[in-house]
């Protein structure tokens, strides 16, 4: 009898059978253990920032900080549209783990900290915070991102900027509602799309009249995707006398009363539960002008390329995580006679992945560089900004929802439970694709910036020239760009948007990556050595010198 008792209370035992041939947990492992970042880190200018960055990724993998991911969304944010007196409040109430996760992003500077460092790399630095961060979970980096993106927005307005950039920059979570000069930091969100016209926000019927005092308006209207309703200030477009203009939109007004931004509902996402969207509405809100009335495009072009590179940070954020977990997995299970990892056929999938990630990668701390050295000034790298952050937003978002996928599968049925944490994952691939432009804007896009500024292309093929003569496969794909950038047509915009990225994806992994890894990206995505999903690379490739730089070590 004792014997049986032993047998059924073991930490592995069963009264059927023992557990074998399962992986133990992932966490604790360090999230920032990848060669390509580490290195695309010190290339780009931020080498400083690599002892913060590996701090960060432990931290990242950690058990408590795995749970925190699992936990906020798990636990999913509630509208609570009136206290128990009935007064409206329009507030959401949060998970407490989603507020540590929002702690140490904003304490580590992913926000908008970077616009109040003068060093060299900064913004490098926060895109790299950012791929190593988000291996807990995406939906907090939405407020994250758009706090980032709002301050080169409200330097149009430098009255409006003197008060709040020091707030928003600060590395100080403050939440709650207050008067935002009262408190300690804040966030920003943003309220752009409209039911009506979504993407198209010239379409937008929300109305900005103006009041007695100077740059203060009162807006009625509508938005119908305002995510982080929590956020303290939002930048907002509505139609004023002179046309569509932007406006900042605090929750709280500076006298202490809430400013009028009724949460009708909050969406009920695919994915990205943790974080809170909303359609408020507003009738007689306080706005403040940002910019010039007629000018709200223009105003917020800024910062729609700040969160169009956060969208391919976190797509790359969250291909690493993904073929982390299914390095992880294949490395301690076995079928057919051995490690799954070991196995030619699994050993090709991760491979592919493999490529596809540390691509994706490579080109988000690219686009990183070139915007923190457009900031300062550099022309070149501004134009370069402009055309690669669009392309790079069009291709890695779209890779994310397949390669996630694929990623799954490698943990079979295993994968298909919530408990690995794998379809929150896939169900959060989708989103980067749709949110600050679906494919079709952001294709459309490159093609207004190649007919209204040639600039763009002198700078992206200037980008591409520094990897002339190293490999023909690249040098033929950079001749057939140029035939076919005289013949790019709206109807073939993602045809030519889709060379435009492998091209330069190829570019930056022969002057930067292992011949292995450059040779089977250049074999496969540009010389047709490859088949329709991944795993199709051909025999020649290196697999194994592919795989000893992609799989994280000790796992």
């Amino acid at each position: 009898m004792a014997s049986t008792l032993a047998h059924e209370e073991g930490p592995q035992g069963h009264a059927t059978h023992d557990v074998t041939n399962q992986p133990p947990a992932l966490a604790p492992y360090d999230a920032s253990d990848d060669t390509a970042l580490l290195e695309g880190l010190r290339r780009e200018g931020a080498g400083w920032a690599e002892e913060g960055l590996r701090r960060l990724g432990l931290r990242a993998g950690s058990a408590e900080a795995q749970e925190w991911g699992e936990l906020a969304n798990r636990y999913e944010p509630e509208l609570r549209t009136h206290d128990r007196y009935g007064n409206r409040i329009d507030e959401v109430e949060f998970h407490p783990s989603w507020h540590h996760l929002m702690r140490v992003a904003v304490t580590e500077g992913l926000a908008a900290t970077p616009w109040a460092e003068d060093r060299p790399g900064a913004h490098v630095a926060r895109t790299a915070g950012g791929l190593v961060w988000g291996h807990t979970e995406a939906g907090h980096g939405c407020p994250t991102s758009m706090t980032y993106a709002a301050v080169p927005a409200l330097r149009r307005q430098p009255e409006l900027a003197k008060v709040y950039e020091p707030l928003l920059t600060s590395r100080e979570y403050d939440p709650g509602l207050r008067v935002p000069t009262e408190k300690r930091g804040l966030l920003a969100g943003m309220g752009m799309t409209e039911k009506q016209g979504g993407s198209d926000v010239r379409t937008n019927t929300t109305t900005a009249t103006p009041s007695a005092e100077p740059c203060v308006y009162t807006l009625r209207g509508h938005k119908w995707f305002t995510s982080a309703p929590m956020c303290d200030v939002f930048l907002v477009l509505a139609q004023a006398p002179d046309g569509l203009s932007c406006f900042l939109v605090p929750r709280v007004l500076p006298d202490g009363t809430r400013n009028t931004f009724r949460i009708q509902r909050l969406k009920d996402k695919l994915g990205n539960r943790s974080n809170a969207s909303s359609e408020p509405e507003f009738d007689g809100t306080v706005a403040w002008l940002v910019g010039p009335e007629g000018q709200g495009v223009k105003t917020i072009i800024e910062m729609v390329n700040c969160t169009r590179l956060d969208c391919v940070m976190m797509s790359a954020t969250l291909m690493r995580q993904t073929l982390v977990q299914a390095g992880h997995h294949t490395r301690h299970r076995s079928a057919f006679g051995a490690r799954l990892v070991d196995q030619p056929l699994m050993r090709n999938v991760l491979a592919d992945l493999a490529l596809e990630s540390e691509a994706a990668t490579t080109l988000t701390l690219r686009l990183a560089g070139a915007a923190d050295r457009a900031v300062r000034g550099d022309a070149g790298e501004a134009a370069f900004r402009r055309i690669a952050t669009a392309v790079g937003k069009y291709w890695v978002t779209k890779r994310g929802p397949a390669f996630t996928a694929e990623a799954l599968e490698c943990l079979g049925g295993n994968g298909y439970v919530e408990e690995s944490g794998m379809p929150r994952h896939y169900r959060e691939a989708p989103l980067l694709s749709i949110w600050e432009g679906s494919g079709n804007v952001n294709a459309l896009d490159v093609l207004r910036a190649l007919r209204r500024d040639p600039g763009t292309a002198d700078a992206l093929f200037a980008e591409l020239a520094l990897s002339q003569g190293a490999d023909a496969r690249l040098d033929a794909a950079v001749n057939r760009l140029r035939d076919a950038l005289s013949e790019g047509s709206e109807a073939g915009a993602r045809r030519l948007v889709e060379r435009m990225a492998l091209t330069l994806q190829a570019s930056l992994l022969v002057r930067h990556a292992p011949s292995a890894v450059a040779d089977a990206f250049c074999a496969s995505r540009l010389g047709g050595d490859w088949g329709h999903a991944f795993g199709t690379l051909s025999d020649a490739a290196d697999l194994d010198a592919i795989l000893r730089r992609a799989l994280v070590s000790g796992n």
